[in-house]
């Protein structure tokens, strides 16, 4: 009798041992896969100017086991700061047999919701998903794309609210705004409905691309006194351009990523969105191992980080107050 029990239990550790072997999907529920999968990465940018967070994205992949040259393939491209690229661009990269597909900026999940209805995709960094169609709810996307939202909605007063006790004498703030994007038409009407509870009023100047970014400046310099520069991708690829701008016409001006004060500008109240691209590559590891994308929750930030510049204040004659230096989580000096 004891024998047979010996003889039971060394039979099943040998079985499990070959199901190991031939990488039985029990043995790799925990751990990724040993067949190469492959990403496709769309940013709307240019490599050289990506956001900090694309390297942090890269770098979670590896530490849950997704190792490039190894059993992981990213397709990269880049749009280089054209929106009317992405369309294109991302048909071009669902029909390269790809496993997920990756992406950020709202104009970006729009136009790869288009390309493809059934590919994984994982944005990593979006306004409003529910409010531009792309997803259901939340909590429940309902189709094939998940990922991050910035819930810029639920801080846009905040930007108002920080120019007010930095800028001396605020009366009027420009907003910067893509006429093209949803994202920004919406929070600049938002902005316009808050601004007279804090006896403000907001000028909107409308941006559709690089070219006009210098103009909006120029009239803002002498319509208002500060500048909130709303969320959109001509803008963010062009970050140090107006990064220049604002310090140019002497404009002290809000940013809706901290990407934009890395490039010299003044103050961002925002989302890490290092760390939003790390949570980006989470969904992506849950999707290869087999996660249904119209399953898992969109996320939105639960931190925001205020960062100021220091040197850039100082270039534009402006003095932070206490109140700000002390709430601030980073101080560029």
């Amino acid at each position: 009798m004891r024998v047979r029990r010996l003889s039971s239990r060394c039979m099943l550790l040998a079985l499990v041992a070959a199901a190991a072997v031939l990488g039985s999907p029990l043995s790799l529920a925990a751990e990724p896969s040993q067949r190469v999968v492959r990403v496709g990465f769309v940013s709307p940018h240019l490599p050289s100017t990506d956001l900090r967070g694309v390297d942090a994205f890269s770098l979670r992949l590896r530490e849950l086991g997704w190792v490039e040259g190894q059993n992981l393939v990213v397709e990269r491209h880049w749009a280089g700061n054209r929106i009317d690229r992405l369309p294109g661009l991302m048909a071009e990269v669902v029909g390269h047999k790809i496993d997920v597909l990756v992406t950020y900026s709202t104009a970006a999940a729009i136009a790869a919701k288009k390309a493809t209805s059934a590919l994984p995709i994982v944005v990593a960094i979006m306004g409003d998903p529910v409010g531009t169609g792309e997803a259901e709810s939340l909590a429940r996307p309902g189709s094939n794309l998940t990922g991050l939202s910035l819930g810029y909605a639920d801080i846009a007063g905040k930007w108002l609210e920080l120019l007010q006790e930095t800028v001396p004498r605020l009366s009027t703030a420009a907003l910067i705004s893509n006429p093209d994007n949803p994202v920004s038409l919406s929070l600049a009407t938002e902005l316009a409905a808050i601004a007279p509870k804090l006896r403000l009023k907001v000028r909107v100047l409308d941006v559709s691309g690089p070219d006009a970014l210098e103009g909006a400046f120029k009239r803002a310099r002498t319509e208002a006194q500060a500048v909130i520069m709303l969320p959109d991708p001509v803008s963010v690829g062009h970050r140090q351009e107006v990064a220049a701008l604002a310090a140019r016409y002497r404009l002290p001006t809000i940013y809706y990523l901290r990407d934009f004060v890395d490039a010299g500008g003044l103050m961002a109240y925002a989302p890490d969105s290092a760390m939003m691209f790390r949570r980006a590559a989470e969904f992506v590891d849950k999707i290869l191992k087999g996660a249904n994308p119209a399953d898992l929750p969109i996320e939105q930030p639960t931190q925001y980080v205020l960062v100021i510049n220091l040197k850039a204040a100082k270039a534009i004659g402006l003095t932070f107050p206490e109140s700000i230096l002390l709430r601030a989580d980073e101080v560029i000096r």
